[in-house]
Order: C-alpha cells, then structure tokens, then sequence
C-alpha cells in the first residue's frame, strides 16, 4: 500500500527556505487546472503563478517561479511555520515523483500525458471540503462547479480575521455550518438537484460520521463508510479516498476516465466499472491513484 510521508522536508524532493520552498518536479498550474479541491474555491491566476486559498482560519499566498522540473514557491502568511506545514501536506511535497513517473508509465499514453502535465501532483485536502466539492461535481462541469462552490464559500463560510480583527478572507464551511441552511439556500447558489444531498450530507457528517477519524482505516473502510453520504457513489467515494485521505489504491472512474479506458486498453469494449477498477489496480499499483489523475486530466484535454 502507498503512504504518503508525514511533513518533514525530503531534500530529496524539495528544500525549505525561510518563506516557502524549492521543489523538484512540480507545476501549479497543470496540479489547479486538473480539478481538484483547490480548483473550485482558491483564487489564482495561473499565468502570473500566484495562487490564495483558506485553509482553516489563515489564508495562505503563494508565488511559484520556474518550471516544472524545478521552480521556488514563495508564500505569504501571517503564521509562517503554518503555511509551510500546510503547502507541504496539501501539494504532497514529500511524494517521490520520480518514482511515481517510473511505476505508472507503463504505456504511451500515460507516458505522453506525464510529458504534457509534468509536475501535476493529487492534493492531500480536508475531508469534508472535498466531499461538498465532489458532490458538487455530478453531472457538471469545472467551470460551474467552481462558481457554485464559491457561492457557497461567500455565502456560508466563516470570516477569516487577521490580528487587528479585520476580514481578510472567507473560510471553507464544515458541515456544522451548512447544517442550520434550507435546501433552499443551496439552490440559491446554484447547487440545483444536489441540494438535497448537502443537505443530508452536512447532516450525517455532523452528527453521524466523523470524518476526521478515517484517517488510518484503510482504502476499503474508507470507502464503505463514505457510500454511507447520500449523494456519494462510487466515483464519488473515490475522489475523496484519493483527495481527502491520499489512498492511492482509490482511482475514480467518470466517464471521461471509462472513456478513454476502453478506447486505450480495450479496443473500444464496453466494460463494467468493477472490471475496470480491477484493471487499474492490477496495472499501476500502488500508484493508481495518480494514473487516474494523469489519464483523467490528459482525457479532458485531448
């Protein structure tokens, strides 16, 4: 099985300074623009390398100069020694990606997409945030998943106070802060026929699950559990065992990923989700989580 390494700073794979890092094999803006978390509710401007995001009650700036082969991340914070903890955690510093790059580049496909998106890297994300934003994500897309998660932040989100208590920013909202909200308010901010699973999903996950404490269960207790959330199936339960919990054994199938499964590997057979699940695991454990990442974002782009 996978693990991903606790915060500590690899040389091997990146260097801290004192207001952020050097990192090898690295790339913002392909890891934002292949929908993930961060990619529905941070601030960026991608050309410029400059990407905001709150994470807990801070929000955290961060410059990324260079390539993908190698580029320094510069961040702004009022609590230094907690942003570098969180950017570390959060864009899986301590991943080997020359190890990942060697085990899942078992045919060209997925060797031409590590080319094109060199440096993207799977987000370590708070659970429930990635729970909203992938329920959010059925039967839509990133443009207006982004819009409506950004209401959401607006709309529900704790003020985020620097030390002269003035608003700097809006908070993600946990589910204890969605449970007290209508139906009606979600599908004021657009959330449409999902409202009535954030609704039920904000409920069970304050008073039902706590989602913090599945950290070390494993991949298949993971995703039993999350199943129990109205509004997760299995492509959904996956997104959040890969991005909420880094379990690499989890790899999401939509239908862009099924697509371009049976085009690639299976002559254009139709096959069944567990069929292909079993195909995943076999060809690029322990690392199929990041396959998926590459295959699903190299499918939208082609």
């Amino acid at each position: 099985m996978a693990r991903r390494g606790a915060y500590g700073g690899w040389l091997k794979y990146y260097t801290a300074t004192s207001n952020g890092f050097r990192i090898k094999d690295f790339d913002l803006r392909h890891t934002i623009e292949s929908a993930q978390p961060l990619t529905f509710h941070a601030d960026y401007n991608l050309a410029e390398g400059t990407l905001e995001y709150a994470a807990g009650d801070k929000v955290i700036r961060a410059v990324c100069l260079g390539n993908s082969k190698e580029c320094t991340v510069r961040l702004h914070s009022n609590d230094m020694a907690f942003a570098k903890k969180e950017f570390a955690k959060r864009f899986a510093l301590n991943d080997d990606m020359e190890r990942i790059y060697a085990r899942i580049s078992t045919d060209q496909f997925v060797v031409s997409a590590i080319e094109r998106y060199h440096g993207m890297r799977v987000t370590m994300n708070d659970p429930w945030e990635t729970t909203l934003c992938f329920i959010m994500s059925q039967y839509n897309n990133v443009k207006r998943i982004r819009l409506i998660i950004k209401r959401f932040v607006s709309e529900f989100g704790p003020e985020i106070l620097d030390g002269d208590g003035k608003t700097v920013g809006k908070g993600f909202p946990s589910s204890g802060d969605l449970i007290g909200r209508t139906e009606a308010d979600f599908r004021g901010c657009g959330a449409g026929f999902r409202a009535k699973y954030i609704k039920s999903a904000a409920d069970y996950c304050t008073n039902n699950l706590d989602l913090y404490k599945l950290h070390n269960k494993s991949y298949d207790k993971i995703k039993e559990e999350l199943m129990r959330i109205s509004g997760v199936g299995d492509k959904v339960a996956d997104c959040i065992a890969l991005m909420g919990y880094g379990k690499m054994e989890a790899f999401p199938i939509d239908v862009w990923v099924k697509r371009t499964l049976e085009g690639v590997y299976f002559d254009g057979k139709k096959k069944k989700i567990g069929d292909l699940h079993r195909f995943a695991e076999e060809r690029w454990r322990p690392y199929a989580g990041y396959a998926q990442q590459y295959i699903f974002h190299g499918a939208r782009n082609m």
